[in-house]
């Protein structure tokens, strides 16, 4: 296993260079995106992966979240609704919000 595929595992134990390469790698861009996708990721990690529930949270279509969903894999490489992906999506945000990033 690469220790790249451990960031958020090795972010929680300290690592401050897998913290500083998650914020970079996942919350910088979803932060330069715009508010819609941090806010849709946040939402609908927070709704247990609902797109229904998130979809009425944000006042859209399911189908808006669906595409954001999409626009997040494509930027940051992780998928929402994968398991790993959602943590690794999870973990960076909280980080990127601590450090008040971008």
């Amino acid at each position: 296993m690469l220790a790249d595929d451990l960031l958020p595992e090795r972010a929680l134990n300290g690592d401050a260079d897998a913290r500083r390469q998650l914020v970079e790698q996942v919350h910088v861009p979803l932060a330069r995106a715009g508010s819609p996708l941090l806010d849709t990721l946040s939402v609908y990690l927070e709704h247990a992966s609902s797109l229904e529930a998130t979809a009425r949270m944000l006042f859209v279509h399911p189908n808006t979240v669906r595409y954001r969903l999409s626009r997040i894999a494509e930027l940051t490489g992780h998928t929402p609704s994968d398991g790993r992906g959602s943590f690794v999506l999870r973990i960076a945000v909280a980080l990127g919000r601590l450090e008040g990033a971008a």
